[in-house]
């Protein structure tokens, strides 16, 4: 249930289910000048569902505050529909007397709703006119002053921030505000974050539409976490800061009220350091500094860092006394912390080095905890400003609410709910505060330690640590941009988001829920549709690492056991090719002929619509070996990586790099025995299998290694396996981190040592597609601003994983979800390029998908740049190459009649369409 139905721009009401994405709805009602005031810093993946239920808020609900009803989610709801646990669906929303009358002539279960509610707010109307914080950002207990006569009978937005305890949110008519038709930020540094806090009231005079604020131990942990180096240095001397961003109907407008407050602060006596950002990139960059607070705090050191007191709200005026009291109570108590968050409503987030693993320190936590509520009582704010109360907050509402208002809350969840079926133990009766805990299942005893193949070093070498490494952010449950979670895009289903994984990998150690272990199905099952792609590596703000949690599972998993067929089959496709290579026509009989072809994938587990790519009839090392070399080369020597796609499959790409990177005046090597990374055996958990190959390759690349002769991979998933997998596997290993520095792609090879002028000239548009690995690993950036210097015009699909990612979308039970994940965007925009525009994809598995599903050969940046050499008479054609070629430009699905002729000469090669592609000397 993730659709925006229908958006009315004359009431400024847009109406959606509750999966929908903020982003979706704010896309779509941009589109008539309108936004959702509320915006948390999830929203490119969090629910307008999600937002109901917890009173969700945000960086820009300061506009809603000004422009609108109020700043949270419950002040921007029109009308719900809704569920009870009895099976009653009812609208709800204003009512008025008519209404009223209506709703009792028709009696039901409905009526006893509405007079029971009715009855509710008249005996205590008085505490809830005057019981409740009069903040922007008090989402603590129900929000039962909207059912007082002065704000309409609301039910609906008495239901907001009810975390369903009462019912279940079936659509949801969200009000929407004119929406700025240009933004400006400004970024203000103070001395200390306390001092930025003092000046909030000042900057509210000037009615930003965003004011948030952070201190200088968020910016550290940046620093510390690798995150956003480049982007902090456009922040302003300071120790504390304060993002303005003000809106206006055109840029000058929004500028010159931004420079309007630049010039009241500098009358002001001692004015802050002020950065007026004027560039839009500039200021997305910032805004993602802000919105990475939760991955820079979750995990800074060795000492993981908890909610539990994360989202406190006090009065906007009182910001910075409070983070004062709020920073000497932490003091006290030992803990560490960042502080940042919606200044503007006087909401701080931070997370909390609490020991949540022996019993001292959950003791010590309920202390800090119950003196923290008592703080912010004091301050007359709010337990949560944002996230709800849940078990976390639950048992301290009375210090905040008293005993009528706890029994008002009490009687209006009877009302909904009178069997207490709805989250039970979450606001009104809670568990204790330390029940149920994460990490509290085995009390002060240590669990024993887990032997893995990996060695987790972020993890402190603990498996068990990763898999608490997720903290439930949910930006794997985003549906575009960046590269994760493809598997989740394809069904939506929290069990093959990162999340869910994470979770039930969790679980199963913890044995509880999960108790199979190692062996479990639920586990299994959950890891089956991911691609090992690598998106949640880059993506994930706390950096899980799904992949290798992955292979570390399988390798349990199927430990003594047969594995199923596709893994040996897809495997140690390596050795398999290398077999195939003595006969390669015998091969592509045997994969392509039909019956034949036929039983080849039913045996391997090979989906029907899929065609085995053909065996090159020569490998690209065969025909380095009898090409003619011109004597006394004296370039610097670089070790060219032939991965068994490009030897076997695709030599012609291979053949491609040998000519660019001699034109570019450097002596090719190739190791000196046959090799292979190891990539698909990390898909099946063939772990061990895998150290042993890379101890082969560093055996014997290990000289060379050690000259610092670089190493260029042209398949990028193994050059992700030098950059990552290696160390992972061998962390003790010199030769290893020599390998992982000294290892490139083409194009990071050719950017960093080739001479400037080594460039051809690439005319025309390119049509590029990165690698799942390149993006989340090797760094795609590099690819895209070489094909620019090198003069092509570059248009990149909206799109992640191309869907076949190695083996997985050529297995039967696959199929349907490659195909779903390669239709989301890249295919379609292949099926549109013109016919002259060239399509570029480095991954073989990419060039498969696309050749199986549109017909259309991409081509690898090696085969780009050399036909832009060719096409400056920079290249001749000699007879081996042609015959490689012959075999390479077959493709995918060639039949064996098809490679029959593989030992023609090269003008029969060529006259048979060889010359589409670039010549070969």
């Amino acid at each position: 249930m993730h659709d925006v139905v229908a958006i009315d721009p004359a009431r400024r009401v847009g109406r959606v289910q509750p999966g929908t994405i903020l982003d979706d709805l704010r896309d779509a009602a941009e589109r008539h000048g309108l936004t959702f005031g509320p915006d948390p810093a999830t929203h490119s993946h969090c629910t307008l569902g999600g937002m109901v239920g917890n009173d969700s808020c945000g960086v820009h609900s300061v506009m809603a505050q000004f422009e609108g009803d109020g700043a949270r989610t419950a002040d921007n709801i029109d009308a719900l529909d809704v569920l009870t646990y009895d099976g009653v669906r009812m609208r709800v929303g204003r009512t008025s007397d008519d209404d009223m009358t209506r709703i009792l002539r028709e009696g039901g279960r409905p009526a006893e709703i509405y007079t029971a509610l009715r009855e509710l707010r008249d005996r205590y109307a008085d505490d809830l006119r005057h019981g409740f914080p009069a903040i922007p950002r008090c989402v603590s207990g129900y929000n039962l002053p909207a059912l007082l006569p002065e704000h309409g009978f609301n039910v609906a937005r008495a239901l907001v921030g009810s975390e369903s305890t009462c019912v279940t949110v079936l659509g949801i008519d969200a009000c929407l505000l004119p929406s700025p038709g240009a933004r400006t930020l400004l970024v203000l540094g103070y001395p200390s974050v306390y001092e930025a806090g003092d000046h909030v009231p000042e900057i509210l005079e000037a009615r930003p539409i965003g004011l948030e604020g952070m201190d200088d131990r968020l910016i550290d942990d940046m620093r510390h976490a690798g995150l956003h180096e480049a982007d902090l240095s456009l922040l302003p001397q300071g120790e504390g800061w304060l993002l303005v961003e003000f809106g206006g109907a055109t840029a000058a407008e929004s500028e010159a009220r931004a420079r309007d407050l630049m010039a009241r602060l500098r009358r002001a006596g001692v004015p802050p350091s002020m950065r007026l950002v004027e560039s839009a990139d500039a200021a997305r960059r910032i805004w993602e500094v802000r919105e990475s607070g939760l991955a820079a705090t979750a995990h800074v050191s060795s000492t993981p860092t908890w909610p539990g007191w994360e989202d406190s709200a006090v009065p906007p005026e009182s910001v910075g006394a409070y983070l004062r009291a709020l920073r000497q109570l932490l003091d006290r108590y030992g803990y560490a912390c960042d502080l940042y968050g919606h200044f503007g409503q006087g909401c701080i987030h931070t997370r909390i080095d609490f020991d949540l693993e022996t019993k001292d320190g959950i003791a010590h936590y309920r202390r800090f905890v119950e003196d923290a509520a008592d703080l912010v009582v004091r301050f007359g704010g709010s337990l949560s400003g944002e996230h709800g109360d849940g078990q976390a907050r639950g048992e301290l509402l009375p210090r905040m609410f008293g005993p009528r208002l706890m029994q008002a809350f009490r009687e209006f969840k009877q009302i909904w709910d009178p069997r207490g079926k709805m989250n039970p133990g979450k606001v009104i009766d809670p568990a204790p505060l330390d029940a149920h805990l994460r990490l509290d299942a085995h009390g002060d005893r240590e669990p024993p330690p887990i032997a893995t193949h990996f060695a987790f070093p972020e993890d402190g070498g603990r498996f068990r640590t990763a898999t608490r490494r997720c903290v439930g952010v949910g930006k794997c449950r985003r549906t575009s941009g960046g590269v994760m979670c493809p598997s989740f895009v394809a069904t939506r289903e929290e069990m093959h988001s990162t999340r869910g994984r994470a979770r039930l990998l969790f679980e199963m150690l913890e044995g509880d829920p999960l108790d199979g272990g190692w062996r479990d199905a639920h586990v299994r099952e959950a890891l089956d549709l991911c691609l090992a792609c690598k998106g949640c590596r880059h993506d994930c703000p706390v950096g899980v690492d799904m992949a290798t949690y992955k292979a570390e599972f399988l390798s349990h998993h199927y430990a003594g056991r047969i594995r199923p067929l596709p893994a040996y089959a897809f495997g140690y496709v390596g050795p398999w090719a290398r077999v195939a290579s003595v006969a390669p026509r015998l091969a592509n009989l045997v994969t392509h002929a039909p019956g034949l072809g036929a039983i080849a994938r039913a045996v391997a587990g090979i989906a029907p619509q899929r065609s085995i790519p053909a065996f090159a009839p020569h490998t690209f090392t065969h025909w380095f070996r009898r090409r003619h070399r011109p004597a006394g080369r004296t370039g610097r020597a670089v070790l060219l990586w032939p991965d068994t796609f490009n030897n076997h499959f695709h030599p012609d790409t291979a053949i491609a790099a040998v000519r660019v990177l001699e034109r570019a005046g450097f002596d090719v090597h190739l190791p000196r025995r046959p090799l292979c990374c190891g990539r698909p055996l990390y898909d099946f958990g063939l772990l061990g299998t895998a150290r042993r190959w890379l101890e082969r390759i560093l055996a014997t690349i290990g000289p060379d290694l050690r000259r610092g002769v670089p190493v260029v991979g042209l398949e990028p998933s193994c050059l992700s396996v030098f950059r990552d997998e290696l160390t992972n596997l061998l962390p003790d290993r010199e030769d290893a981190r020599a390998l992982a520095r000294q290892s490139y792609t083409l194009a990071e090879f050719l950017r960093a040592q080739a001479p400037a002028d080594a460039l051809p000239a690439v005319t025309g548009p390119v049509l590029l597609h990165g690698h799942c690995h390149d993006k989340s690993v090797l760094g795609f950036d590099c690819q895209v601003d070489l094909l620019r210097d090198a003069g092509a015009s570059v248009e990149m699909p909206e799109s992640g994983c191309c869907g076949m990612a190695g083996a997985f979308g050529f297995e039967r039970d696959h199929y349907d979800v490659s195909m779903a994940i390669g239709e989301r965007a890249l295919l379609p925009a292949v099926r549109r390029a013109a016919a002259d525009r060239i399509v570029m994809a480095d991954g073989f598995s990419c060039r498969e998908q696309i050749a199986q599903a549109t017909g259309r050969r991409a081509k690898h940046l090696a085969e780009v740049l050399d036909d832009a050499a060719s096409r400056s008479g920079a290249a001749g054609a000699g007879p081996l190459a042609g015959e490689v070629r012959r075999g390479a430009a077959t493709g995918a699905g060639a039949s064996p009649r098809e490679t029959a002729g593989a030992g023609a000469s090269a003008d029969e090669a060529a006259g048979k369409g060889a010359a589409s592609h670039a010549h070969i000397p």
